[in-house]
């Protein structure tokens, strides 16, 4: 049975692994995912400072998602990862829908976030739209700003 609760410091290295294996599946060089590394991390530090959620199914922790606010009406969607075997089995969507419930008890007026390029039709499923971008260190290759009024 899946299960989504908060995460605690301990997660770190888990969630860390998550996010790595699931950035790797868009087929990143091994090189650039190591220069990403530092990027990548999921610290006890970062756990404890902003709101983090994790999924697990029969205790094991197969995907999370994190946020933080930027202002009183702002949240950022931090991260939402979900373990490659379980890409496409819609882990992805119950994340979402767990963290977009939590954000309309808020008086959140919108969240924005920065899309992996290849996950931009999947937050568009949710009402996200591209308001901007940000250019990465890997030549023309962009972020997509997105955003969602809520």
């Amino acid at each position: 049975m899946a299960e989504i609760k908060k995460s605690n410091p301990e997660d770190h290295e888990i969630l860390t692994d998550i996010t790595k294996k699931s950035k790797a599946y868009w087929g990143y060089s091994v090189e650039q995912m190591k220069e990403w590394s530092d990027l990548l991390t999921i610290t006890k530090n970062y756990i404890e400072m902003n709101s983090v959620y994790k999924l697990s199914i029969n205790n094991s922790t197969i995907g999370y998602y994190s946020y933080f606010n930027l202002d009183e009406n702002t949240v950022k969607l931090d991260n939402l990862f979900v373990l490659p075997n379980y890409i496409g089995d819609g882990f992805g969507k119950m994340l979402m829908n767990d963290f977009l419930d939590k954000i309309k008890t808020t008086n959140a007026e919108k969240i924005i976030l920065d899309s992996e390029p290849n996950a931009e039709k999947f937050y568009e499923k949710f009402g996200f739209t591209k308001v901007g971008q940000i250019e990465t260190a890997i030549n023309n290759r962009f972020l997509p700003i997105m955003e969602l009024k809520l």
